[in-house]
């Protein structure tokens, strides 16, 4: 079996430690993020994070979007949205946890492919619930990705993000015909009824977790302010 090696950790506000962990792999380096013996993200499983980004910015029918994406991750949805969206485009990232974008220019800079140097980027250090609740009309698209869904398991205060209240919050945030797409490792019916009571106009996506179209499948909600 081959080795991971632990390549840092870092604290998660509220409580919890994330670990970073490599291994090389069929000649490459395979980058993890674990909480606890929960794998969080991989650099193999990149599918569905870009699907994220696609499916999301491929709607957009403006010349000069503004997007906002909650979570970094390892980079996968900010770089899918930097390779369809046009140079005028501006995406602004939020990150809870300032050690993510420390790993992505550092140990996993390979991966990020200098993402976050890009100039329609700009980086925030903080809470994307705080952000949205302060944005009137801001936004084309939200795009979050900043747990396992619409349950908190990283941080519990992102359940504030998927109530009602938050919901309200994410549409007043948007404008008139904008996106809320949000990732989420497997789907819930609950919250797509949550999702229509908000008032979006609501399609569920099943995508595939790899690139290459194969293994598990996660989902996608790409939510309409009508």
């Amino acid at each position: 079996m081959i080795q991971r090696e632990l390549l840092d950790t870092a604290a998660i506000p509220g409580g919890g430690e994330l670990r970073l962990f490599r291994r090389e792999l069929k000649g490459a380096d395979e980058y993890s993020i674990m909480l606890g013996r929960i794998e969080l993200m991989n650099s193999r499983l990149s599918g569905s994070e870009e699907a994220l980004a696609t499916l999301a910015c491929n709607r957009l029918g403006v010349k000069n979007p503004r997007i906002l994406i909650g979570g970094y991750g390892m980079g996968f949805t900010l770089r899918a949205a930097l390779s369809v969206l046009p140079p005028q485009a501006h995406v602004e990232v939020v990150e809870l946890i300032p050690a993510i974008v420390k790993w992505a220019r550092g140990p996993m800079a390979d991966l990020s492919q200098k993402c976050l140097d890009d100039s329609r980027v700009t980086i925030t250090n903080g809470d994307v619930c705080d952000v949205i609740s302060k944005a009137d009309r801001e936004y084309d698209a939200i795009l979050l990705d900043v747990d396992n869904g619409p349950d908190g398991l990283t941080h519990e205060a992102n359940d504030r993000l998927y109530s009602i209240a938050g919901l309200a919050s994410a549409k007043k945030a948007l404008r008139s015909n904008g996106i809320l797409a949000i990732w989420s490792s497997e789907g819930d019916s609950r919250f797509t009824a949550r999702l229509h009571k908000s008032g979006f106009a609501v399609d569920v996506n099943s995508v595939p977790a790899r690139s290459n179209g194969k293994g598990a499948k996660h989902t996608i909600w790409l939510a309409s302010n009508r």
